[in-house]
């Protein structure tokens, strides 16, 4: 049976999850940027109970949830190391592992550049992944603690993905990543795409989740082709107020 994943903004402008397995009604946070919001969600969704969260990085804005979370539903945390030093984990994961929600295996991607330990998880079987800081509609992360060089690798690992993958970026960013792939790209279908954007955003309505495909043509940091390219997208974007 499929993961069923709940979408819900917290913050000023984080997306929080949840991820249930139907097949064992096992329920999943997926990084924590408010206890409360995420609490409410559960009661208000019926779900009634939160086994695991993963978090992708260190950030507050991700992992600021994790203490009370647990002490109010006794769930366990898995997350890269980097994570203690802001918050309680139970379990380290690296590239290569599995973390189970259920019956649903989340494999674990190593992403560094937003942060040296970022990883990321997915769902082979539902065609998902919970990209955190890594990978947004149109954009990436900022390079706090990794090299371009770094985070370019990363968003290669990414793009040998399926282009059906559903993703599901960590924050509402997409109108300012579009008026900045508007200042590079002005092909008709980048401009009906940022119109689409603008649209949907006045309307209150979120962008998240995008799927690898329409990132792998649009977003200006998948298609920049090399390191060196990225890196000038990265610092261009950095400095952009459009």
């Amino acid at each position: 049976m499929p993961l069923t994943v709940h979408v819900f903004p917290a913050r000023t402008d984080n997306y929080a999850f949840l991820a249930r397995d139907e097949a064992t009604g096992t329920v999943a946070a997926i990084d924590t940027p408010d206890a409360q919001v995420i609490l409410d969600a559960i009661a208000a969704l019926g779900w009634g109970r939160l086994d695991r969260v993963l978090n992708t990085h260190w950030h507050g804005d991700h992992t600021e949830g994790n203490a009370r979370l647990q002490a109010e539903t006794g769930c366990d945390i898995h997350g890269p190391e980097e994570v203690r030093r802001v918050a309680p984990l139970d379990q380290v994961v690296e590239e290569g592992d599995v973390v189970m929600i259920g019956g649903t295996a989340l494999h674990v991607t190593a992403t560094p550049g937003h942060t040296l330990g970022h990883v990321v998880f997915r769902s082979v079987t539902d065609g998902i992944a919970f990209t955190g800081d890594t990978l947004f509609p149109l954009g990436c992360g900022r390079l706090f603690e990794g090299t371009p060089e770094q985070m370019w690798d990363s968003l290669c690992r990414l793009l040998a993905w399926p282009d059906d993958t559903v993703l599901y970026g960590a924050h509402e960013y997409t109108a300012a990543n579009a008026r900045f792939l508007l200042s590079v790209d002005d092909r008709a279908e980048t401009r009906a795409h940022a119109a689409a954007i603008f649209a949907a955003r006045e309307r209150g309505e979120p962008t998240v989740p995008t799927t690898l495909g329409l990132e792998r043509r649009l977003n200006p940091f998948l298609t920049a082709g090399n390191a060196p390219e990225f890196a000038r997208r990265r610092a261009a974007k950095d400095s952009f107020s459009g």
